[in-house]
């Protein structure tokens, strides 16, 4: 009797970012950014903020020291990481599920109620306490932030480890973002990009939403279809 081998059918999997995907914790770092800006002695605004969206803590500090127009010593540029983490812990220390953004449960349920692999993909190094803050981290196969890759996006490291991670190829994968940089990261992989934001500022996203509200059943349902080798 001859046996066929088995041939492996791979599910789609699913990468999540954080910071105003699932939570919006963009609020608390523009918060310690200014503080330690005002600090160096200039002002930071919310536009100038946008700058930072999906960008390392490094990188950040690098932009925010152009603006206020300041050469740091490498103690002084070390420092300055450390103090505005600090200040940022300070600030998400009570964070609860009220921070969640709205319909990204409903999302996340229906996912794990068809039993397919979540991971999340950030650029945070402080992901961890955060979903378990708001109580969702129960709902991820695997966490990858700024802890584990070296390569900030649009490079995809952090989407490529992600789906090694959940045993997904990256064209079967589907990312959801709110960075242009987080977008362009996902398309150089071939990953299915979902923009949550703004569509002017997320145009080359393959779907864009406003929000989790604007996301159907039906339509999880028929990327699902589609992203399934």
């Amino acid at each position: 009797m001859n046996l066929k081998p088995k041939t492996s059918n791979p599910r789609p999997g699913f990468i999540f970012d954080l910071d105003g995907v699932i939570v919006d914790t963009a609020k608390y770092h523009y918060l310690a950014w200014k503080k330690l800006a005002n600090e160096l002695g200039f002002e930071f605004t919310e536009e100038q903020n946008e700058l930072f969206k999906g960008v390392s803590r490094k990188r950040c500090l690098e932009i925010l020291l152009d603006i206020g127009g300041i050469t740091a010593s490498q103690e002084d540029f070390d420092r300055w990481m450390v103090e505005k983490n600090e200040d940022y812990l300070a600030y998400i220390e009570n964070m609860n599920e009220s921070e969640i953004l709205p319909d990204v449960p409903k999302v996340l349920e229906y996912l794990k109620g068809k039993g397919l692999p979540i991971a999340l993909g950030s650029a945070s190094k402080n992901a961890q306490p955060i979903l378990e803050k708001v109580k969702l981290l129960g709902y991820f196969d695997a966490l990858v932030d700024g802890n584990n890759v070296a390569k900030a996006k649009p490079d995809p490291e952090v989407f490529l480890i992600a789906a090694k991670k959940l045993s997904a190829k990256p064209e079967n994968c589907i990312v959801f973002e709110d960075a242009v940089a987080g977008i362009q990261a996902a398309n150089n992989v071939g990953m299915a990009s979902i923009g949550i934001g703004n569509v002017k500022i997320l145009s080359e996203a393959d779907y864009n939403f406003n929000d989790f509200t604007e996301i159907s059943l039906d339509f999880l349902e028929n990327l699902i279809e589609k992203t399934t080798p």
